[in-house]
């Protein structure tokens, strides 16, 4: 069975009514991301990062996995499905993916401020005077700017051993995540799907454009892969 590595990004998750990252402004939902996605902005004004983390766990509440998420699943019938994601939304888990890697963290998650290892699952709102088991104050388990990705290590193994790349919703020209292409295999091919298409296709080797969203776009893949 051969392995397929998908990479997905904020595009995945906007057919489900989750808003990209951040808007042209460099706004993430009002906020400057410094404020609300940085160390500093925790130590500055941790009530105001961790209000905005609850309002964005309340929302996930409120929305379901597209059919692009449905999609990606059914091939798993025919593939060796790892999905390798940036988004920090567990609509993957929700469709039954049954490998999904978080490169950024999950908002269904908090840790403790001390111990990166201590992990705990959590659905409501986090304050101030939430302990973790070593009784220091919980954070969200987000990798935050300036935070090392410890998962690019994995999915640096997963792309590398991968008979088929493909990305969506996500320009792969932010750091770390982007450096992963460099690691696909010599006549792998690729397959990248987004509405507005950061790359041509004669930048990557083997490269085919789906110039769709995600649900659009999965339909496509399917079909283009079943074929292969």
């Amino acid at each position: 069975m051969k392995k397929l590595v998908v990479l997905t990004g904020a595009g995945m998750s906007a057919e489900s009514g989750i808003s990209t990252f951040r808007d042209a402004n460099g706004l993430w939902e009002g906020h400057d991301v410094m404020e609300v996605a940085s160390p500093e902005g925790f130590a500055n004004n941790p009530e105001l990062v961790l209000d905005f983390y609850n309002k964005r766990r309340e929302q996930l509440k409120h929305v379901s996995p597209n059919q692009g998420h449905f999609n990606l699943k059914q091939l798993e019938k025919t593939f060796e499905v790892h999905i390798v994601t940036q988004n920090v939304d567990d609509l993957h888990e929700r469709a039954a993916s049954t490998n999904v890697l978080h490169l950024h963290g999950e908002l269904r998650k908090v840790r403790s401020t001390k111990n990166e290892a201590l992990i705990y699952k959590w659905e409501d709102d986090l304050v101030l005077g939430n302990l973790a088991e070593d009784k220091s104050q919980l954070r969200p388990h987000i990798v935050w700017f300036g935070e090392a990705v410890t998962m690019i290590d994995i999915a640096v193994e997963l792309v590398s051993d991968a008979d088929i790349i493909v990305i969506i919703g996500t320009s792969m020209q932010v750091y770390p995540a982007a450096g992963l292409l460099s690691y696909v295999k010599h006549n792998s091919p690729i397959y990248f799907i987004d509405p507005k298409p950061s790359i041509r296709e004669t930048d990557f080797e083997n490269l085919t454009i789906i110039q769709s969203g995600a649900v659009e776009g999965t339909i496509t893949l399917v079909d283009l892969l079943l074929q292969s």
